[in-house]
């Protein structure tokens, strides 16, 4: 019999990480949540509260589809870099440190434009680039410790009961839905289970290290994502949304919306990881099963 995992999850409360929380403990493995509280202590404090733990999962983050003033910058900064840092130097002080640190990042790191793997690519300027990529480095520190590393690239996460097609669903059940401006923009993307499995193949198999871009190996684009939509809930898809009037309600934050990435998870199927759901079709048509 295996061996109980304990691991401990920032992020654990939100919609990738309730549904991860649930999985695991399916496998029997044990979950401490670390939320805003354990946060708020001292290094030191949150080092005891990690003493035994195996692997690390590192989620946490705020949205980042939200008005991006000068202080919500901070705010998107601050739960991603400063809260691992802190996580990192807590493990840093136990005197057996988990073997796994495994984290997110994001696609948001790649140029809008080309196609990108996790070995040929175009790295974005702007502040969500140097996000992800100060972001990582704060997680790769756990490699000076001997500490086991992982990064997963999230693509817009797919699922049942929240994320990005909960904010989507409501217009496009009324008959309302549509492309945002002309659809061309690119649209990497990966279902719920496939992440969640993604993880769950990172803890078990020692192989994985590095970063992993988890993105379907279809992407797509905003109009394909579109027409999944409408034919999956059997409704027209003829309303654009201009995207001035996301600019309008997010300001600089729209890019998230009106923009985006090819990227293509080179290094999980070279790994032999096989996605469940490989198309947009399959995944929104799963996401919208009663």
């Amino acid at each position: 019999m295996e061996k109980l995992k304990l691991i401990a999850m920032s992020g654990a409360s939100g919609f990738v990480g309730s549904d991860m929380c649930r999985k695991f403990k399916n496998n029997g493995w044990e979950i401490i949540a670390l939320g805003r509280r354990e946060f708020a202590l001292p290094t030191e404090e949150l080092a005891k509260r990690l003493q035994g733990v195996e692997v690390i999962v590192n989620l946490a983050g705020a949205p980042v589809i939200s008005r991006w003033t000068e202080e919500y910058k901070k705010v998107i900064y601050e739960s991603r870099i400063t809260l691992t840092r802190k996580l990192v130097s807590a493990c840093r002080l136990l005197n057996k440190p988990p073997h796994l640190f495994l984290s997110t990042s994001a696609i948001g790191c790649y140029s809008a434009t080309g196609t990108h793997t996790e070995v040929d690519n175009i790295l974005a300027d702007d502040f969500l680039g140097h996000l992800t990529r100060d972001w990582e480095q704060e997680v790769f520190r756990a490699k000076e410790f001997g500490c086991r590393t992982v990064v997963f690239r999230l693509g817009v996460v797919l699922g049942q009961g929240g994320g990005a097609l909960a904010k989507m669903l409501l217009p496009f059940k009324l008959g309302l839905g549509g492309t945002i401006g002309n659809g061309s923009q690119p649209f990497s993307w990966v279902h719920i289970k496939d992440l969640t499995r993604a993880f769950e193949a990172a803890i078990n198999d020692s192989t994985y290290e590095g970063v992993y871009n988890l993105t379907a190996p279809h992407p797509t684009t905003n109009f394909g994502l579109t027409k999944a939509l409408g034919k999956a809930l059997s409704r027209p898809t003829i309303f654009p949304v201009p995207e001035f009037v996301l600019r309008l309600l997010y300001g600089e934050g729209a890019q998230v919306l009106t923009s985006g990435q090819t990227v293509l998870p080179k290094r999980l199927l070279d790994s032999g990881f096989q996605f469940d759901f490989p198309s947009i079709e399959e995944a929104v048509t799963d996401c919208l099963k009663s």
